[in-house]
């Protein structure tokens, strides 16, 4: 894996842009200079972030969504990383 973000991610497993590798390392959403917390999905070359609209819902149980345009900085984080849990010991 390498040190730089890929250009596009999703957490969405369903997507083809998800990768469940990058996002156990812990990734960040910098836009428009404020980091962000709620990213769904993100494109660098395009400009652009997809976040839930409020709390509202489709009829399957996803949330609504928006696109944001504007300038996309991902980083690795590694305060978001997941943790591995340890083996238990015997």
């Amino acid at each position: 894996m390498t040190d730089t973000p890929p250009d596009r991610l999703s957490v969405d497993a369903r997507s083809p842009f998800f990768n469940e590798e990058v996002l156990a390392k812990g990734i960040g959403i910098r836009f428009n200079g404020r980091n962000r917390t709620d990213v769904l999905e993100y494109s660098v070359s395009e400009g652009w972030i997809l976040v839930a609209a409020g709390k509202s819902r489709d009829r399957y149980g996803n949330p609504m969504t928006t696109r944001i345009k504007g300038t996309v900085e991902p980083f690795f984080d590694q305060a978001m990383g997941v943790a591995k849990p340890d083996a238990p010991s015997a």
